[in-house]
């Protein structure tokens, strides 16, 4: 196929795409939450039934994290974490319409002193979350705040649909970096005394380190932000209580494992953070993610 015929092709899929999520966008717009969340939750139940690849990468991720529940707890936990992603995806188109004072109003925080021991040290801040809860509404809730985040993020390589969602982001208050090419701009931004936040919870194989009991790849970049800068890193995950409600859980600064260096020290941390979290709420993970890919490849689980 000529080049020219690739370029037209993707003209048509990009325009089919952007026709469909203005549709959908419409369909949820300036309706009450509850409603929004409940069609929402109708396209992910079907997304659940003909994506038999990611149904199944949640059944088996869910087994490795979980041997101890029954199939049947399992298939339940499975359907919910679909349901949750529905709700959620609801909440997100909504962001244009929610004003500073009803992002206030909608967030329970705990761990409100580590976060202002973190500002004290006039250091910028390392914002460790990870694909649960609502990631999204925790760079709302600091902003709605008057404080500045640059979100580090990995682009969906899906043409006009990714290039979408970063102009919400936007909207919503936040500075996006690609993580390809994010160091620099972090480095500014922790310089300029502001708050990046980093997603760390998806495959690599830079390092490995326990999670739920089994090795699963990490990433590297998170230690070594915190090691070039001395920056103090926090944990902030947003748990969903309920319609348009949420409960931000922020964690004392983080230090490295002992008995480890310091890169390998904050992985083994923030995996275990990251447990803690997803254990209180399992419904609330990206569990269709294929997390444990790399140590499989590896021959390690």
């Amino acid at each position: 196929m000529s080049e020219s015929r690739r370029s037209r092709k993707q003209i048509l899929l990009d325009s089919g795409q952007l026709w469909l999520l203005d549709r959908f966008e419409n369909l949820l717009k300036n309706r009450p939450i509850e409603s929004a969340e409940n069609i929402a939750i109708k396209f992910t139940n079907i997304a659940r039934l003909v994506d038999g690849k990611h149904r199944k990468r949640t059944l088996s991720n869910l087994e490795l994290a979980f041997p101890e529940w029954s199939d049947e707890k399992r298939r339940e936990v499975a359907k919910e974490v679909y349901r949750h992603f529905g709700r959620i995806i609801a909440d997100f188109v909504q962001t244009s319409q929610r004003t500073d004072q009803e992002v206030l109003d909608s967030m329970e925080v705990i761990g409100m002193e580590h976060l202002h021991e973190a500002e004290a040290r006039n250091n910028g801040i390392i914002a460790i979350t990870g694909h649960f809860g609502s990631w999204e509404r925790m760079a709302q809730w600091l902003h709605a705040t008057g404080r500045h985040i640059t979100v580090i993020t990995r682009d969906a390589n899906q043409g006009v649909l990714d290039e979408r969602v970063k102009q919400m982001r936007k909207g919503a208050g936040m500075d996006l970096l690609s993580r390809g090419s994010a160091a620099r701009g972090a480095l500014i931004a922790l310089k300029r005394n502001k708050i990046v936040g980093i997603l760390p919870d998806q495959n690599s194989d830079e390092i490995f380190v326990p999670f739920f009991g089994k090795q699963t790849g990490y990433v590297r970049g998170p230690g070594i932000l915190r090691q070039s800068t001395g920056s103090p890193m926090l944990t902030v995950y947003a748990f969903r209580t309920g319609p348009g409600k949420y409960r931000m859980e922020i964690s004392p600064i983080v230090e490295p494992e002992p008995g480890y260096d310091e890169v390998e020290g904050i992985a083994r941390a923030l995996s275990k953070e990251l447990e803690k979290a997803v254990r209180k709420a399992p419904e609330q993970w990206l569990w269709m993610h294929d997390r444990w890919k790399s140590a499989r490849q590896r021959g390690i689980l």
